[in-house]
């Protein structure tokens, strides 16, 4: 397996990069978590992005996408990463790859096509509050009706779901909470009578929202008849493995201003970047990153080579990314001391957004475990 990047994937990369680097730099990123109100991205910038083919990258040229993979999505995704750019990129992932593996022709083309094109957002309402990673604990039911179906539940963390026109929601159509069978995915207008969105702030200041169905009332072809647990968990895996390339660039541009400062900070009349001290930590921290470039780039290409163990790779990248985006920014704001701790400098920023990102679609813990059973052990 090829863990470096060809050409094309370079030249992705580079495009990627230069244009995030000029209109989504890190101060746009606090001038965002700075307003009150607004979707907590730029939806021009969104729609430039979809306009680009990025929306579309892993998506087939028929449903307006751009027929490429995931390893093209991660460096995508790794400079988005490095600005911290808070577009919907998880979001629309989710709910697009919902779509794309459950979804019919007509269902693909009216709700699939416009949100690849930019000009409607989508989100995947999945987690519950004692769901704690269990992909198959669903609480939210879904009856059928003469009109359809009627759904009430209540979701938590939805990424972007404040934000969203259309969300993809996970109810029970049959079965206990925990049943791994009997789980329905039904599109649902996010402006639907008895739906309620409550926006929430997480602590790396990205969007997120609670939202409650209280008596919706959905058509039957709302209803995409494809949902099993072997495609939840592929499109939450491919999901991951976005993050983990988002993941992959936030450390990466951390400890890349570390390296900066280190040569810049002066102390008893000499650079801090000669202290034996620092370099070893730095030294580790530079171990951290390459170990998690190849553990992402092994899953993003194992995923579009469709290889047996991909879930396993998915699993390897997000328990080491988890670890290691902690790791490499705590190191960080150790080594620039105690400015390292203020709002001034921008380090900080990657610090919080390690937190979040680690525990999102599993923590470390949660895919070591996920890891092994799928192993054998």
């Amino acid at each position: 397996m090829q863990l470096i990047l060809t050409e094309d994937q370079e030249l992705i990369a580079k495009t990627a990069a230069d244009f995030l680097a000029e209109k989504a730099p890190l101060s746009r990123t606090r001038k965002l978590r700075d307003e009150s109100g607004g979707l907590g991205y730029g939806a021009d910038l969104w729609k430039e992005m979809a306009e680009l083919g990025w929306v579309g990258i892993p998506f087939p040229e028929s449903l307006g996408g751009s027929d490429l993979g995931y390893a093209e999505m991660v460096v995508v995704l790794e400079a988005a990463g490095r600005t911290l750019a808070p577009e919907p990129f998880l979001a629309s992932l989710l709910a697009s790859e919902a779509l794309l593996r459950c979804g019919d022709g007509a269902q693909q083309a009216r709700w699939l096509t416009p949100a690849l094109a930019g000009t409607s957002t989508l989100a995947l309402a999945f987690d519950e509050a004692s769901t704690r990673f269990r992909r198959c604990f669903v609480e939210t039911r879904a009856v059928a009706t003469a009109e359809g179906f009627r759904i009430d539940g209540e979701k938590v963390g939805v990424l972007d779901g404040h934000a969203a026109d259309t969300l993809i929601v996970a109810a029970r159509t049959a079965g206990d909470a925990d049943a791994p069978d009997g789980i329905g995915l039904f599109v649902v207008p996010a402006d639907a009578v008895g739906v309620s969105r409550q926006r929430q702030t997480r602590v790396d200041s990205r969007g997120a929202a609670l939202v409650r169905f209280e008596g919706v009332v959905v058509e039957a072809d709302a209803m995409l008849a494809g949902a099993s647990p072997e495609t939840i968990d592929a499109v939450f895996d491919r999901a991951t493995v976005a993050l983990c390339g988002e993941m992959l660039g936030g450390m990466q541009q951390a400890l890349d201003m570390t390296l900066g400062y280190l040569r810049e900070r002066e102390q008893f009349g000499v650079r801090i970047g000669s202290f034996q001290a620092l370099k070893h930590r730095a030294a580790r921290a530079f171990i951290e990153v390459e170990l998690s470039r190849s553990t992402v780039m092994g899953a993003a290409r194992a995923l579009d080579e469709g290889a047996e163990n991909a879930a396993k790779l998915v699993s390897l990248a997000k328990a080491h990314c988890s670890e290691a985006y902690i790791n490499v920014t705590n190191e960080a704001v150790q080594m620039y001391g105690g400015v390292g701790m203020t709002d001034e400098y921008d380090i900080g920023f990657f610090m919080k957004r390690a937190r979040a990102a680690s525990s999102t679609f599993g923590d470390a813990a949660w895919h070591r475990d996920r890891w092994a059973g799928l192993s054998g052990y």
